[in-house]
């Protein structure tokens, strides 16, 4: 039973491996580190308690940010669309992800900020053309994440990647959880609070497509590598099923059972105020 995180550590990230209350830091930038033979793994250059971690994204640098939407019964309902036959697929950029307990910033020119919830994995081998029960073998690991989504920057166009690829926007952390210790996060609760008050509320083995499932079918059209982030889609409850969206002062947080939570102030867009001050 091994959790990891990647830390901000003086001059960039460093993995930690969780150990109690504390956080072991290891001369390696990060979670992908894991899955590589790579030195500076013998011995810890430090200790950090983990109440007073600073969680950077989890998976830092990924090549790949690839996403399912529509992939809860519930939600295909509320959202009006019929149950799909293949994966529905879009991707981020690495600049989108931020830290488990970062500030969310809204940004200034997006009228509708919505939340989602949802499951995680990390790639942790190399994964081309697996069929579903290679690709479990593929999968290092789980976390938590929130795919914050701009909902008229979406709805501009069929494709949903305006909406979907802001800065800073996507929550990814604390930890990341060996497959061994969530039995690959077939039951698992996935849920979403907003000032407390629970919006989402789903369950993994509700998913119209199962990790190993996504991870196979991905693996048809592009080589995944360790450290890769495959987000499983959100259950219902978002906002735009009731025209709901996020304000300044709230706070959002992301849970799945048995592997952590994201909690996340949400904030007025600082490059906004960064400019107001500027002038």
């Amino acid at each position: 039973m091994t959790r990891w995180a990647t830390l901000r550590w003086l001059d960039g990230t460093r993995l930690a491996r969780r150990d109690g209350d504390e956080y072991v830091v290891y001369a390696r930038s990060g979670v992908a580190d894991l899955f590589h033979q790579l030195p500076g793994m013998s011995e810890g250059i430090g200790r950090v308690p983990v109440a007073e971690a600073d969680h950077a994204p989890l998976s830092p640098t990924p090549s790949r940010v690839i996403c399912v939407g529509l992939n809860y019964a519930d939600h295909i309902a509320e959202m009006g669309r019929e149950r799909p036959t293949h994966p529905t697929l879009f991707t981020k950029f690495a600049s989108t992800l931020a830290g488990a307990y970062d500030d969310l910033p809204l940004p200034d020119v997006s009228a509708h900020v919505d939340w989602e919830a949802e499951l995680a994995l990390v790639i942790g081998a190399p994964a081309y053309r697996l069929s579903p029960a290679d690709a479990l073998g593929a999968i290092g690991g789980y976390t938590v994440a929130n795919d914050v989504s701009m909902r008229d920057w979406q709805r501009r166009t069929t494709q949903w990647l305006a909406g979907k690829a802001f800065d800073a926007t996507t929550p990814l952390g604390p930890e990341l959880v060996t497959p061994d210790e969530v039995d690959h996060a077939r039951d698992l609760a996935v849920t979403c609070l907003l000032d407390g008050v629970v919006r989402q509320l789903g369950r993994t083995s509700d998913l119209v497509f199962a990790p190993a499932d996504i991870v196979s079918y991905v693996s048809q059209f592009t080589r995944l590598e360790p450290g890769d982030v495959l987000l499983t889609g959100t259950p219902g409850g978002v906002g735009a099923a009731t025209d709901d969206g996020l304000v300044a002062g709230q706070v959002l947080e992301t849970h799945v059972e048995g592997i952590g939570v994201c909690r996340n102030f949400v904030v007025a867009d600082l490059a906004a105020t960064t400019v107001e001050e500027a002038s």
